[in-house]
């Protein structure tokens, strides 16, 4: 690895470890709300697909099954998200934002929509579009090395 390669992965991961701290995900608690991260992802992604599944969700997620069990369980205890049988298979439950998940799912959104809004307002435009590329392509190569692997 070229003297180059080294540094630029130093700066990756040294702004990655910036992004997470600046977003919040250090806290016990994220995006404005009293659920731990990986509950407000849930929450994203189950909002997100109304044919989701907990095995689905724990890959989308990258947890385990023991860990989505857990916090699926907190959120329906919570009144979040509720489970329906699937249409095409008895044996499987399908995930669904409850009233008050929806709600907090807004709330989440709104969050999420300010932050990146207001740092936004630091960029340029053409900062802003190399911004968008470059992130995006990213996090698609860290999933791209994530599911190869699996």
């Amino acid at each position: 690895m070229s003297e180059s390669e080294t540094f630029e992965i130093q700066k990756v991961r040294d702004a990655s470890r910036r992004i997470v701290r600046e977003l919040g995900f250090m806290r016990p608690t994220v995006a404005g709300t009293d659920l731990p991260p990986s509950a407000v992802h849930a929450i994203i992604e189950i909002g997100s697909n109304e044919r989701l599944t907990a095995g689905e969700l724990g890959e989308i997620l990258n947890l385990e099954k023991s860990s989505v069990s857990r916090m699926l369980r907190k959120l329906i205890d919570a009144g979040e998200v509720e489970e329906r049988v699937s249409p095409n298979d008895a044996r499987s439950k399908l995930l669904k934002l409850t009233a008050r998940g929806e709600a907090t799912l807004k709330a989440i959104n709104r969050f999420g929509h300010g932050q990146v809004a207001a740092a936004f307002l630091h960029l340029s435009d053409e900062e802003r579009r190399i911004v968008v590329a470059g992130l995006s392509a990213y996090a698609e190569a860290l999933h791209r090395v994530r599911t190869e692997e699996g």
